[in-house]
């Protein structure tokens, strides 16, 4: 079973993070991946949305069908993909030479964990990204 690292290297990786790769970012306001980029992105952090399904620019930012087309460097890849879709998300993540693989809350696979620590990656499962920044940060990084 995979353990997360403790709240201070999540408050360092947070810190020194400035791009974050949202996989399944929804186009939809009401959608929870949505709420969450803007949170991170209002946070001081950019996004890049990463969804084949979408064409328009979502939060002011042109989406990607997947990390490894992202021309600029990931520093997290935070996934609201069902658990069974997200080993090849880490293999993105890992071609793209991410340092974080961040699976949202309710989202566990130990596989995607083990290949992108295998790659040297930091694994985050089933935990908020939002959620952590604002309880570790309380008001800016």
């Amino acid at each position: 079973m995979h353990d997360n690292p403790g709240n201070d290297e999540i408050r360092n990786l947070l810190k020194e993070a400035k791009h974050i790769a949202v996989v399944g970012l929804s186009a939809n306001p009401e959608r929870t991946s949505h709420m969450i980029a803007k949170a991170i992105q209002d946070a001081g952090y950019r996004i890049f949305p990463v969804n084949p399904g979408l064409s328009e620019p979502v939060l002011g930012e042109v989406p990607y069908a997947s990390v490894k087309d992202i021309p600029e460097r990931v520093d997290i890849v935070d996934v609201f993909r069902r658990s069974e879709h997200c080993l090849s998300v880490a293999e993105d993540a890992v071609a793209a030479g991410a340092k974080v693989l961040w699976l949202q809350q309710g989202i566990i696979n130990e596989e995607a964990a083990r290949l992108a620590k295998d790659a040297g990656l930091t694994v985050i499962m089933d935990r908020c990204i939002k959620v952590d920044h604002a309880i570790l940060f309380r008001g800016g990084r």
